[in-house]
């Protein structure tokens, strides 16, 4: 292939679907990564042979060797996009263990088995880069959504670690942290606070009842507000395809708010991120 090449996890959707889209657009191929049928189908419809469609689930380890297989068998990589990932709402006191396991498996042991596979093809590859998408819930942490925030506060060292390991070899490392993203994250995660509620005994209910209130409002408030997905793409292309990247990229003003408050002194952002009780 001529063109440059690029994998993208999560390609059916939000982010992961409007970073497909820019790289096509400027003229590179994509492996992109869906998990059904449909989704397969809607990506070979809208881009024909301009993207390649990788079967891949990030709990499943024989479908992401299978596609790091395919990729490195297609020649060098330019550039890898870790987008896919899910997020587990609930208090830390009744999440199912399993729910927590499955959150840290896909956000980021996942992340690391899609690199690890797809380093080959990046080693032969000018200037490759691995841009991650994080979140800037990996530097300020609320309630409710616990598992989530370990997962992706796990993934700012997974990223560092990464950074410092590969940079000998000339592979730039990114983390791109959004904010609030108007994607279909925020309706799944108004359909998951109502299952949790479900599954909460009366005292979890009664104890948590403040807190599952005001993270209800805030996520529906981040639908209402968060910026489109293309201009959380247009700062992951850049971080694939800039000179010098940064190590690290903000996405929405209130990442940048938010990155200011994570420097301020831990009893001053508790008072000011906790929910009342």
């Amino acid at each position: 292939m001529t063109r440059p090449s690029y994998v993208v996890t999560g390609a059916s959707s939000g982010i992961g679907a409007a970073c497909v889209a820019e790289l096509v657009r400027r003229g590179a191929h994509v492996w992109a990564s869906v998990r059904t049928d449909v989704d397969e189908e809607e990506l070979v419809c809208a881009y024909g042979d301009a993207v390649t469609v990788l079967r891949m689930d990030l709990r499943d380890a024989e479908s992401i060797a299978a596609c790091g297989a395919r990729v490195v068998a297609g020649g060098p990589l330019r550039g890898l996009v870790n987008n896919a990932g899910l997020a587990r709402p609930g208090p830390l006191e009744y999440v199912p263990l399993d729910v927590f396991r499955e959150q840290l498996d896909v956000n980021v042991t996942g992340q690391l088995a899609v690199t690890r596979v797809m380093l080959p093809a990046l080693r032969v590859a000018e200037t490759p880069r691995v841009v991650t998408v994080g979140s800037i819930g990996g530097r300020v942490a609320g309630p409710m959504v616990g598992p989530y925030h370990t997962s992706k506060f796990a993934l700012v060292g997974l990223t560092d670690s990464l950074r410092a390991e590969l940079a000998p070899e000339g592979i730039d490392v990114v983390l791109v942290e959004p904010g609030a993203v108007a994607t279909a994250i925020w309706p799944r995660a108004r359909e998951a606070a109502e299952e949790v509620r479900a599954a909460l005994p009366e005292a979890g209910l009664v104890r948590y009842a403040a807190q599952l209130a005001s993270a209800e409002r805030s996520a529906a408030r981040s639908a209402r507000t968060g910026v489109p997905p293309r201009r959380a793409a247009q700062v992951v292309v850049r971080a694939l395809t800039a000179r010098r990247p940064a190590p690290r990229y903000l996405v929405g003003a209130d990442a940048r708010v938010a990155a200011v408050l994570a420097s301020l002194p831990f009893r001053l952002r508790y008072r000011l991120t906790a929910a009342k009780r």
